[in-house]
C-alpha cells in the first residue's frame, strides 16, 4: 500500500503540455470576450435645413387682406347690444358725435358718389342719435358696395374712415374694448383704401403726336411752346422768299 502512495506522478509529455496550454488560452480569451461589453455606435441625427422650416413668403397668409374683407370686419364690429351707444357716458357721446362729423363732413356726395355718400350721411346721423341697430344695418351695406367704387371715391372714403376712426380711438378703453376694435378696423381699412386707390391717370393719358416743320435745312419740332416761334420763322422765310422773287 505505501509503495502505491509514494509512486511518482507520470511526467507530462511536451505534446500534452502544449495542448493544455492552448486550452487555457482559449478558455481565458472566451472569458475576456464575455466580460468586455461591445461598443454601441450612435449615428448623429441629421440636421434639417433651415429653409425647410421657413414659411414661404408667397403663402396666402402673408398677403394683405382686401378692402372688402376689412369692410366686412368693420361691419361686424357694430354687432353690439341694441342700447350700446345709448349707455355711453356723456363725454364719449360727444366723441361719437365728432366721429359722425368727420365721417360725413363736406361734399361727401361729390367725393364718394351718391350711393356711398348717402350711406355715410345716414350712418353719421345714427351715431348722433346713438342708434346702434341702424348703425349695424348701414355698415353691413359697405362691403358689397366697395367693388363698384371709383379710385377717387375709395380715396375720399378711406380718408374719412381714418379721421372718424381716430375719434373712436380717443375714447379709450370702455366695456370689453368694443370702441377700440372699431377704431382699429376703421383706421386700417381707411389706410388700405387710400393706398389702393392711387390714380393711374398718367398711364392712361394718350401720347401727343409730335410734328416737325422743315425750312430748308432747319427742322423745328412743334410743341405748344414752340408754335409761336415756328410761326415767326415761317413768316421770315415767307417775306424773304417774296423779296427774292
Amino acid at each position: 500500500m505505501s509503495s502505491l502512495l509514494l509512486q511518482p506522478l507520470p511526467t507530462l509529455t511536451s505534446s500534452s503540455s502544449t495542448l493544455l496550454f492552448l486550452q487555457n488560452q482559449l478558455h481565458s480569451s472566451s472569458l475576456t470576450s464575455l466580460k468586455r461589453p461591445k461598443k454601441i455606435i450612435l449615428s448623429k441625427p441629421r440636421k434639417i435645413p433651415s429653409f425647410a422650416l421657413t414659411e414661404s413668403s408667397g403663402s396666402p397668409e402673408s398677403l394683405d387682406p382686401s378692402p372688402q374683407t376689412l369692410l366686412q370686419e368693420f361691419s361686424d364690429c357694430f354687432d353690439l347690444p341694441p342700447d350700446f351707444f345709448q349707455q355711453l357716458p356723456s363725454d364719449l357721446r360727444l366723441d361719437l358725435n365728432d366721429a359722425a362729423f368727420d365721417l360725413s363732413n363736406g361734399p361727401v356726395l361729390d367725393e364718394c358718389g351718391r350711393e356711398l355718400g348717402e350711406i355715410l350721411l345716414n350712418l353719421s346721423r345714427a351715431w348722433e342719435l346713438a342708434d346702434t341697430s341702424t348703425s349695424r344695418t348701414l355698415a353691413s351695406k359697405l362691403p358689397v358696395l366697395e367693388s363698384s367704387l371709383t379710385n377717387n371715391a375709395k380715396s375720399a372714403f378711406g380718408k374719412r374712415l381714418v379721421s372718424a376712426g381716430r375719434r373712436f380711438q380717443s375714447m379709450g378703453q370702455y366695456g370689453q374694448g368694443e370702441l377700440q376694435k372699431i377704431a382699429k378696423t376703421m383706421i386700417t381699412t381707411g389706410k388700405l383704401l387710400s393706398a389702393s386707390s392711387i390714380s393711374t391717370a398718367t398711364d392712361e393719358e394718350p401720347k401727343k403726336e409730335t410734328r416737325v416743320l422743315k425750312f430748308g435745312d432747319l427742322q423745328i419740332e412743334i410743341t405748344p411752346v414752340k408754335a409761336n416761334i415756328g410761326a415767326v420763322i415761317a413768316l421770315v422765310f415767307g417775306v424773304g422768299f417774296f423779296h427774292g422773287n
